[in-house]
C-alpha cells in the first residue's frame, strides 16, 4: 500500500483536496485532528505536556487549549517544544491507522509534513499551492481573523515555495485550474504505481 502525502501552507485549500481524495474512496488521515484528540487519549503524550506546561495544562480531564495557546504562541522555544511532543506522537498514530487501511494507497493530510519528520516515511507527497494573496483571505473569511493574524501564523510554516520544491507532485488551487482534474490525475497515477489495473 502506498502512503502518500499532503500538505499546503494554511490557506491552501488541502482539506478541499483531502475530501475529493475521500470521495473517490480513497482513506485519510489527518494529522492536525489527530494530533488535537491523542492530546487527550494519549496517556503518555499527555504526561509530558504537564510535566512540560503544568498541571493547568489540563482543566477537567481535557486539554485546556486556551492556556496552552496562551504559552506556545508567544514563544517560539515552547511552540518547538509542544511539537516535539506532539509530532511522535501523531506520526506513530497514523502509522497504526495506515497499517489498518485496506486501499491501494492512503492519504495522510498535514500542514508541518516536513517540519514534523513526517515526511520521511511516505512514498510520495503532494503540495497543494495557492497564492498568498488567495491564502490570506480564505483564512480570513474562515476564521475570522485579521491579515496580521494570518501572516503570524505563516510565519511558522516553512516558506510555501520551499515546501513544494520538496514536493513530489503539486495540485495548483488558485481558482483558476480546475482542482477536480487534478486530482483524478493523480489517482489513477497512485492507482497504477500500487499495481492497480485500470
Amino acid at each position: 500500500m502506498l502512503k502518500i502525502g499532503l500538505t499546503g501552507g494554511i490557506g491552501s485549500g488541502k482539506t478541499t483536496v483531502a475530501r475529493i481524495f475521500e470521495v473517490l474512496g480513497i482513506p485519510v488521515y489527518y494529522a492536525d485532528d489527530a494530533a488535537k484528540q491523542l492530546m487527550n487519549t494519549d496517556v503518555s503524550l499527555r504526561e509530558a505536556i504537564e510535566t512540560e506546561f503544568g498541571k493547568e495544562a489540563y482543566r477537567e480531564g481535557r486539554l485546556d487549549r486556551e492556556y496552552l495557546a496562551g504559552i506556545v504562541f508567544s514563544n517560539p522555544e515552547k511552540l518547538e517544544t509542544l511539537n516535539a511532543l506532539i509530532h511522535p506522537a501523531t506520526i506513530r498514530d497514523a502509522d497504526d491507522w495506515m497499517a489498518r487501511q485496506n486501499s491501494p494507497y492512503v492519504i495522510k493530510e498535514a500542514a508541518l509534513l516536513f517540519e514534523s519528520g513526517a515526511s520521511a516515511y511516505l512514498d510520495s507527497i503532494i503540495g497543494v499551492y495557492a497564492p498568498v494573496s488567495l491564502r490570506i483571505r480564505r483564512v480570513q473569511v474562515r476564521d475570522g481573523v485579521g491579515e496580521e493574524e494570518v501572516r503570524r501564523r505563516m510565519s511558522r510554516q516553512i516558506e510555501e515555495s520551499i515546501k513544494m520544491k520538496l514536493c513530489n507532485f503539486v495540485i495548483r488551487n488558485d481558482e483558476e485550474e480546475l482542482v477536480t482534474p487534478q486530482v483524478l490525475a493523480l489517482h489513477e497515477k497512485f492507482l497504477a504505481m500500487s499495481g492497480v489495473k485500470l
